[in-house]
């Protein structure tokens, strides 16, 4: 394990055409740090998320994972990245199992199997790794693909909306997983639309808005930030994108992004 952050940007700027959607983006996540990324519909999140896992490539910048370079054919950054998109694919012919395993096989994993089967048992699809994915419900499908991330024990895990589709049983053992996670060094970059995630579970939180970081730090700080040292994240929230302004830059009204 190198030393270091498990993330750090420097400068990422990326455009589609004329938007320019994530501009000059600097921070940088810790190992053992959950940071949460937040910011309203079309602000760059996950474009940022597809840019430090290698599958978009930046006008401009720096990132490293891992202490590695993300660059279009390396190999060693992918080895420290965990990475849950927001709609991750799946071979639905495959059953979970076959699905890990493929996993491993790219990975070059050898003893994989009792991480899965760990990993498994936390989120309660021990009864279903034989049976085909086409069957899995969305919150089920989603708990795969987190395993799947995790299999290799990566140094970054990137997740784009954790929540999404998880019944309240499942989103609890989320949490848990995410504060074990970090209690082993890794670090955690979210992306997430969820403000009582945010505030109960990061160390730190950036707020993106129109592509820029305007705000960053400790949710007290962040409150300091807004002036409001008794409110909510979510009143905090609306008052830093409020205090931002309207857009600069013309770009995809239904914020793709």
């Amino acid at each position: 394990m190198n030393e270091g952050p498990a993330l750090s940007i420097l400068g990422l700027s990326k455009r589609y055409g004329r938007l320019e959607a994530v501009r000059d983006l600097s921070l940088f996540v810790a190992r053992g740090e959950i940071y949460a990324f937040l910011g309203p519909n079309g602000a760059g999140k996950t474009t940022t998320l597809k840019t430090v896992a290698g599958l978009l490539h930046p006008e401009a910048g720096e990132i490293r994972v891992g202490g590695h370079p993300v660059l279009p054919d390396a190999l060693e950054f992918r080895r420290c990245l965990g990475y849950v998109p927001d709609r991750p694919f799946l071979y639905e012919k495959l059953t979970g199992w076959e699905h890990l395993e493929f996993l491993a096989r790219v990975h070059g994993l050898s003893g994989w199997q009792s991480r899965a089967e760990d990993l498994l048992a936390l989120f309660r699809l021990t009864d279903w790794r034989h049976q085909l994915i086409e069957g899995y419900s969305h919150g089920m499908r989603q708990k795969l693909v987190i395993t799947g991330a995790l299999l290799h024990r990566p140094e970054l895990l990137l997740v784009d909306e954790p929540m999404v589709g998880l019944d309240p049983r499942s989103a609890r053992d989320m949490r848990a997983l995410f504060l074990r996670l970090a209690g082993e060094g890794v670090g955690l970059f979210l992306s997430t639309h969820s403000l009582d995630l945010a505030a109960e579970l990061a160390h730190r939180i950036g707020i993106l808005h129109h592509g820029k970081l305007i705000a960053e730090g400790g949710f007290p700080h962040l409150q300091e930030l807004a002036q409001q040292p008794e409110s909510s994240l979510e009143q905090v929230f609306l008052r830093l994108t409020d205090e931002a302004g309207p857009d600069l830059f013309e770009g995809d009204s239904e914020g793709n992004p």
